[in-house]
């Protein structure tokens, strides 16, 4: 209740009232409704002068914004100027004078007294005693207003049909008495009803509250959830730090120990080559070569974990000759457990395909790992290798009867840096990264890896990965397995750049016994001038260097017109392969340090496209005698010339196959013309077939 507004009315139609029915005189009477008016004007103001505004007024403090100032309304979502605003305690935040008048949720929380309930009972706590008034309660407040209310609505209604009746001489002697009979009895139901409408507003406001209580303990969980997200965020982003300050901590390490390594596991190469060193000399060498070789394994696993951890290691996906695979599977675990005395065992179950695709070099990474370990925990027995290939799944298990795991161990022998009990005690060598790494690299690849073991009996290690079916890609021109010692060819010059002449000179040595001619560039700028001086038919370019790093020597060099030379990083920071920055910078491939010579052969193999001869056999810049085909069988002769003109290059392998199958003599021609095949040199090949056909029939005639 605005005691300004409803005051100021009450007042002013009171004393219009009474001038219009005369009681002021006839003149009050003549201009009743303008005593009304000004009456209404000028008791306003007084009456707000005297309660000071604190029934009305929302804003008593200095408004927080500048004079015309806009704000904008969190109801409406209207700016307005900010002499119409004011801040709402109930939603927190500005609103406008229109908003304010409409909202009834809120009760108008910002003006304290000014529901008629309580200004009643304040009233009543001045005019009755304070023994009295202090047990008058809320309730009895409403309930006497509402009562007197509907009382005196009552009392006006039967008082205008009293009067009405007078007026008109109808009104008889007992209905004085019997009008104030009815308002007794009317009086008595509205003080019940009004009872029953204090107790349904009591009931309503109870549900209010209660209702805005849990609105409230809702924002405040909202609120409490919002600062969770907020702390969890920051703490996120703190981890996401330090995991990324360890990553860098970790790339930075293996950079500065991969350099160094790639040097020593580079000269233990060039110098296993070297067929005049035997006995105790070419021992140690092969000693460094291992040594080297198990650092850098140390080193791989590290910079393995960092990348899956960092989400940076990637799948090469390609086409992968099952069978090919198995053997070399076998070929690498087959002497490790032959040396301990153990019965190794590669066992097939189900249709296993020809070709599956697949990263050939994760997947063998985990089948090596886990036969590793079955042989180095295993003193006596057995190591089975058990593929089950079915509906393009393939479950890897790995059977052996060593030492087993004990069943606490079972919990974390995949966490990281973590052993066995038994492992410890038997001494083995071993990091306690390759679980780790087998389990992350199975997860990236999309399979599962289990174990079950049983202490003193055995393990049982088993990875499902999906393995889909591929077509055949075709013959490769790779021998493999086989050390090269040249390639078919023109002879290619190769630019080598690198700060370090040390590393220079090791991959010069690596490259230069193979036929390549090699340049050398110690800087990137260097490196600039020789190729557009004298261009090379690849670039290997080291990344950090003092003027420039490769990736902006890579981009200078793609900026000024060479788009077609190949670009080959070799480079301890593994952690910068990564697909994107290579085909921004233009580069064709990427070669970790320490540089293994075969990663480094098929690079070049591919970019180059080169075709590799087999050690021992000649390279192309010499020349090479024409094989004499001329006493081929006649039936093999024409079946071999019909294959070739067909241009059907596994059908030759098959015939070949055959031929030396039947004649076992001419297995030095069939290996001469494989050499044809592989090349896919078809008019050598039919020249040669055609005149070995020609001389069988001239023979036979």
């Amino acid at each position: 209740i605005n005691p300004v507004g409803l005051g100021a009315m009450v007042i002013a139609a009171a004393l219009g009232m009474l001038a219009y029915v005369g009681s002021l005189g006839a003149t009050a009477q003549a201009f009743a409704p303008f005593i009304a008016l000004f009456v209404s004007l000028g008791v306003s103001p007084l009456i707000a002068w005297w309660t000071k505004g604190r029934y009305y007024l929302a804003r008593r403090d200095r408004s927080p914004w500048k004079p015309g100032q806009l704000v904008t309304c969190s109801v409406c979502e209207n700016p307005f100027e900010s002499e119409d605003m004011a801040q709402c305690p109930a939603y927190g935040a500005p609103i406008c004078s229109l908003c304010c008048a409409l909202e009834s949720r809120c009760h108008d929380r910002c003006k304290t007294q000014s529901r008629m309930t309580e200004q009643v009972q304040a009233a009543m706590a001045d005019l009755l005693p304070a023994a009295i008034g202090r047990r008058i309660n809320v309730r009895m407040a409403h309930y006497l207003v509402v009562s007197v209310s509907l009382i005196a609505l009552v009392a006006v209604i039967l008082g205008v049909v009293y009067e009405q009746h007078s007026l008109t001489g109808t009104q008889t002697t007992g209905g004085a008495t019997a009008m104030i009979q009815a308002f007794a009895l009317l009086s008595l139901a509205v003080a019940v009803g009004a009872w029953w409408i204090v107790l349904g507003s009591e009931s309503r406001q109870m549900a209010e509250d209660e209702s805005n209580r849990q609105n409230h303990l809702l924002m405040r969980e909202i609120e409490a959830h919002r600062r969770t997200d907020v702390e969890l965020q920051a703490a996120k982003d703190a981890a996401e730090a330090a995991n990324q300050a360890k990553t860098r901590y970790v790339a930075g390490m293996t950079h500065e120990l991969r350099t160094p390594l790639n040097g020593i596991l580079g000269y233990a190469q060039i110098m296993l080559k070297d067929t005049q060193m035997q006995g105790e000399r070419r021992a140690a060498v092969q000693t460094i070569h291992q040594s080297g070789e198990h650092l850098r394994g140390l080193i791989e696993s590290l910079l393995d974990l960092a990348r899956i951890e960092a989400g940076k290691l990637r799948l090469d996906l390609a086409p992968l000759p099952m069978h090919e695979f198995l053997d070399d599977v076998v070929r690498m675990v087959a002497p490790q457990a032959a040396a301990k005395g153990l019965a190794f065992e590669l066992r097939t179950e189900g249709r296993i395909p020809r070709y599956v695709r697949a990263d050939a070099r994760r997947l063998r990474q985990i089948l090596i790992n886990l036969l590793g370990n079955a042989v180095r925990f295993t003193d006596s027995g057995s190591v089975t290798l058990v593929l089950d290939h079915r509906r393009e799944v393939s479950c890897f298990r790995v059977i052996d009867t060593g030492i087993g795991i004990a069943a606490p161990d079972l919990e974390r022998v995949f966490l990281p840096f973590e052993r066995g009990s038994a492992g410890r005690r038997t001494g083995e060598p071993g990091t306690g990264l390759g679980l780790t790494i087998t389990h992350l690299l199975t997860q990236l690849m999309g399979g599962e890896l289990t174990v079950v073991s049983t202490p003193g009996e055995g393990s049982t290690f088993s990875v499902r990965v999906y393995l889909g079916e591929t077509a055949d890609p075709g013959v490769s021109a790779t021998p493999r397995h086989r050390p090269v010692s040249g390639y078919i060819g023109d002879r290619r010059t190769l630019l080598v750049v690198d700060d370090h002449p040390t590393q220079r000179q090791m991959l010069a040595g690596m490259l230069l016994p193979l036929g390549f001619r090699i340049r050398e560039a110690g800087t990137g700028r260097e490196c600039l001038e020789t190729v557009f001086d004298h261009p090379p038919d690849a670039i290997l370019l080291d990344i950090t260097m003092d003027d420039m790093n490769g990736w902006d020597v890579a981009r200078e060099i793609r900026s000024r017109g060479l788009q077609s030379l190949p670009i080959i990083m070799v480079s301890a920071n593994a952690f910068e392969n990564q697909p994107a920055m290579l085909e921004a910078a233009g580069c064709q491939a990427f070669v970790d340090k320490p540089v293994i010579e075969s990663e480094l052969l098929a690079v070049l193999q591919r970019e180059l496209e080169l075709e590799w001869v087999a050690e021992l056999a000649v390279p192309s810049w010499v020349a090479m005698p024409i094989p004499q085909t001329a006493d081929l069988p006649i039936e093999h002769a024409r079946t071999l010339l019909r294959l070739a003109r067909m241009g059907h290059p596994q059908g030759l392998q098959r015939a070949l196959d055959a031929m030396v199958a039947e004649y076992p003599g001419q297995a030095a021609q069939a290996d001469a013309l494989r050499e044809l095949v592989g090349r896919f040199d078809w008019p050598q090949l039919i020249e040669r077939l055609d005149r070995a056909v020609g001389e069988a029939n001239e023979e036979a005639l």
